[in-house]
């Protein structure tokens, strides 16, 4: 995966800066796992678990700290 897709963390609101959280976790995942078929036939195994989903979350989190950061927490 060489595309250049990130070229800022600069966002204009909170929500747009949690989206790109989500984003940042999503593509995590897709380099840690680049095979779209391991990735379905693993997804009911996570998508019904609580401690699964409470781990994604943490790293959605943790990804919106890094960009809220970066945005000086929307302050103007």
């Amino acid at each position: 995966m060489a595309d250049t897709w990130l070229t800022s963390l600069i966002t204009e609101t909170p929500q747009q800066g949690f989206e790109l959280a989500i984003t940042l976790s999503r593509r995590g995942v897709r380099y840690t796992q680049p095979d779209t078929e391991v990735l379905h036939k693993l997804r009911p195994e996570y998508a019904n678990s609580s401690h699964e989903l409470t781990a994604a979350s943490q790293v959605i989190a943790l990804n919106f700290q890094t960009v809220a950061a970066a945005n000086n927490y929307w302050r103007k």
